[in-house]
């Protein structure tokens, strides 16, 4: 079933499987589950993913984003930071992991002419806690319309039906943001605490400087 940012239904019928998950409103409810195991951010003896932030700066550079296109983002509700929102002058938003990997997907969308309402609708998705799988999730798009595949048949299925003209491998991009913040700086949400990466770029240097 194909859902349109304007609400409609048509196109292929839903697989005996359960999918492929048009991503509109409450019809998405029936795509939870809940994986063998969940990563939840980049893995290293640093705090816990959950316990640190990132700032729009650090944001922009992990999700390739300008910080025009974040604070736009933000002021008009498509992607809101979930840690911090920025109140007045000299406080700042401050991004969790998965609104960074959210961050880079909507950039993508954009990049290949995706409606608006339909990226909006899919963000929605995208942000729900309740929904844990979200690197195991391939999102299909025909340009007009936004599907979510959980396995290679419903891409598959996608295609043949000339649903699917382009798709995003969500694994990829929540590794890619892993890579990118495992070089960023992140602040404790509990504390404000810088939390300092390791930049090979930095140990380089370092590495230069000793040996002069």
């Amino acid at each position: 079933m194909r859902i349109t940012g304007d609400g409609t239904t048509g196109g292929i019928p839903v697989r005996s499987d359960g999918g492929p998950y048009p991503l509109y409103g409450s019809t998405v409810g029936s795509a939870r589950r809940q994986p063998e195991s969940t990563p939840v951010g980049p893995v290293s003896d640093d705090p816990a993913p959950a316990e640190v932030g990132y700032r729009g700066p650090t944001a922009c550079a992990a999700a390739g984003i300008t910080y025009r296109q974040l604070d736009y983002w933000a002021r008009t509700g498509l992607v809101e930071p979930s840690v911090r929102a920025a109140y007045g002058s000299g406080t700042q938003r401050l991004y969790s992991f998965r609104d960074v990997v959210v961050l880079k997907i909507v950039k993508r969308f954009l990049d290949t002419g995706v409606a608006l309402q339909n990226i909006r609708t899919a963000v929605q998705h995208l942000r729900d806690p309740a929904f844990a799988d979200l690197e195991r999730m391939t999102l299909m798009s025909d340009g007009a319309s936004v599907y979510e595949c959980t396995s290679p048949d419903q891409v598959v299925s996608l295609l043949q039906g000339g649903q699917g003209v382009f798709g995003i491998a969500v694994g990829v991009v929540w590794r890619d943001v892993e890579n990118a913040l495992a070089q960023l700086h992140g602040e404790r949400v509990d504390t404000g605490e810088t939390v300092v990466r390791h930049h090979p770029a930095d140990e380089l240097a370092a590495r230069r400087n000793r040996a002069v």
